[in-house]
């Protein structure tokens, strides 16, 4: 880098030099003129300077030049990828849209904190049809998508709230674009459905944010497939399948399959140590097929469709089968065309890759089945169930942020793997009824739920009331209550919102978002968390804090004392009430502030009062640079 300045130097120098020999810069040759106005201190504003100082000058700078070319992916590296190499193309019109679409972007993303801030986190609420605005702004998306990740990966401790909503957007524009991907996978056919392909798509469906590609998952078991290929080469150095390149010349010889079949087991269980996760087993991660391989842990579809993949790779042809409670594959022991049961040796991949007879398979479960149970199944009736493990999953949950996001987005996928199922349409209107969220959606669920079964007029009717309700509420909002320390109903709170405060019994750290003069929860809760035993009972003032272990909780100002070394909350929600961490505190967003509009003072006032009270000699370098940073705040307020 240094080497490049100096050389960038040298030649500035050089171009002086000519300039005052020749009283002419415009006579340099146009490859140095672009060498030089490539030079890294130059930046947009400098270029579109120099080319309006005469036309050999602006003809340099023309939009499909190198300089215009570098502007632009000097500024957005990412979207490079986008790009042939030697590609013509204008880039100044690219630099000018992508521009645009930034301002835009942040524009739309810092005004949806204004129309959607809510003081009730941890309850799965989304941002709804909101989103559609960032669809209807006609934009190229991956310029939208580069802008968020820009927001994103901007100083972590500031603009909280901008990247709590822009990282909401981006969720959900990825989740647009997988849907459209499955709907297309899903119109293949049936022959050309590959099942990890529709793994891959259900993993970033779930995990948009994450960076899995069916290159990359595809890469690493082509690795596997490669070290069992030379297990292979130990048992048989002819093997016909060390030969094949392609994964569709299958080996028809039985005995020939068996070594591959030994080969993948010996890799797979015993060298590499993939296992099926028994203690863990209801852990979400076990089905997505990215954290499978990282874990080398995984439930027995996810497992048997990573041991199929590399079988098929290998030259044997495996069938999925959708046993009960255990997923399975089968291999056939005849000639193609057989249904008989008892034709095929049955695959467990959970358990090792242990071979099973039919009467076997039942011991897993421990009863009897019917033969149905025993046939293959379709790439699409394996992405059911594995949907279908995640739903269940999702049902299971605890009931906070994260259970009811893993139960919208596996419902969201069974519905467009199977838009007509009655069942599932009915709990994904109940759930976004349940959250408050899109309820102009939950009546076209509705409507279609009416037009499959009529007979399911009862709930449908119900919902559709209270629905309306809702929506005839969201047109006259109530305004929301403002708190003020300096009324007298509140002069026994203590604490203000921003505060990171420790919990005298619990032990655990959070910050405060809200507060109450008395507690606001019902007689079954005050029992329940047992607050008669406090001192103060439930007469006292009580804090909605974002605790470190991203829960949600409700306490009592009995229970709470300032942390004495405050630390970053690392909970989901601190970007929907604040801006900033600001070392000792966190700094309330506009929205928080116009609810507590005297809590930041109070805030700034509590923690410059705790640095007073320590020792001069025990301050460190960093608490002096907060102490001077407060004292800002305070000169600014």
């Amino acid at each position: 880098m240094a080497t490049s300045v100096a050389r960038a130097e040298q030649l500035s120098l050089n171009g002086i030099i000519y300039e005052s020999q020749t009283k002419k810069l415009t006579d340099l040759p146009t490859e140095l003129l672009e060498y030089i106005l490539c030079f890294p201190v130059l930046k947009h504003v400098d270029v579109c300077n120099v080319s309006c100082c005469c036309k050999r000058l602006h003809d340099v700078c023309h939009g499909r030049g190198k300089v215009w070319e570098h502007q632009y992916k000097i500024r957005w590296p990412r979207l490079q990828r986008f790009y042939r190499q030697n590609e013509s193309c204008d880039w100044l019109r690219e630099y000018i849209t992508r521009h645009r679409v930034g301002i835009q972007i942040r524009r739309t993303v810092e005004s949806i904190s204004k129309r959607f801030f809510t003081e009730v986190p941890c309850v799965g609420q989304v941002l709804g049809d909101s989103f559609a605005e960032i669809e209807s702004l006609g934009m190229p998306e991956h310029f939208c998508e580069d802008e968020l990740l820009f927001i994103l990966n901007s100083d972590k401790r500031k603009s909280l709230t901008l990247k709590y909503y822009a990282k909401k957007i981006l969720y959900f524009l990825r989740q647009q674009n997988i849907l459209r991907s499955l709907k297309t996978f899903l119109g293949q056919p049936t022959e050309q459905q590959s099942a990890l392909e529709g793994a891959v798509l259900v993993d970033q469906y779930c995990n948009p944010l994450a960076d899995v590609t069916l290159e990359s998952i595809s890469q690493q078991i082509d690795d596997v497939a490669e070290k069992a290929k030379k297990m292979l080469r130990i048992k048989n150095p002819s093997h016909p399948s060390l030969r094949v390149t392609n994964s569709d010349c299958m080996t028809e010889d039985f005995e020939l399959q068996r070594q591959v079949l030994w080969a993948l087991n010996a890799v797979l269980y015993e060298q590499l140590q993939y296992k099926g996760n028994e203690c863990d087993y209801y852990n979400p991660l076990n089905s997505y097929i990215h954290q499978v391989l990282l874990r080398r842990t995984g439930i027995p579809i996810s497992l048997s469709v990573l041991y199929m993949t590399l079988a098929r790779k290998l030259g044997v042809q495996l069938e999925p089968v959708n046993f009960p409670n255990h997923f399975l594959l089968r291999w056939c022991q005849r000639p193609r065309g057989s249904e008989d049961i008892y034709d095929f040796v049955y695959i467990d991949a959970f358990g090792k890759g242990k071979q099973l007879t039919a009467k076997e398979c039942e011991y897993l479960i421990g009863h009897q089945v019917t033969a149905d149970y025993y046939s293959a199944i379709s790439t699409t009736e394996v992405l059911l169930r594995m949907v279908g493990n995640l739903l269940n999953i999702g049902k299971r949950g605890e009931g906070n942020e994260k259970s009811y996001q893993l139960l919208r987005d596996s419902l969201d996928l069974y519905l467009t793997i199977n838009p007509d199922n009655v069942q599932y349409l009915l709990l994904q209107a109940r759930l976004y009824f349940h959250l408050g969220i899109w309820p102009e959606k939950v009546l076209d669920i509705l409507q279609h739920i009416q037009a499959l079964d009529p007979s399911q007029h009862g709930a449908v009717g119900y919902l559709v009331q209270h629905t309306l309700e809702h929506i005839q509420h969201k047109k006259h909002p109530v305004t929301p209550e403002v708190k003020r320390r300096s009324a007298p109903e509140h002069l026994e709170v203590q604490y203000s919102v921003g505060l990171i405060m420790k919990h005298k019994r619990s032990g655990y750290n959070c910050v405060i978002y809200g507060w109450d003069p008395k507690c606001t929860m019902s007689q079954e809760w005050i029992n329940t968390m047992r607050v008669h035993q406090l001192s103060s009972g439930a007469n006292q003032p009580f804090y909605n804090v974002l605790v470190q272990d991203g829960t949600c909780r409700y306490a009592a100002q009995e229970n709470l004392e300032p942390h004495s070394a405050p630390l970053e909350i690392g909970h989901p929600e601190v970007g929907r009430y604040f801006s900033e961490f600001a070392e000792t505190h966190y700094v309330a967003n506009e929205e928080l502030q116009t609810r507590y509009p005297e809590d930041m003072r109070e805030t700034l006032g509590t923690v410059q009062e705790l640095y007073h009270r320590m020792t001069p000699g025990s301050v460190s370098r960093n608490e002096a640079s907060a102490s001077d940073q407060m004292s800002h705040q305070f000169k600014s307020m």
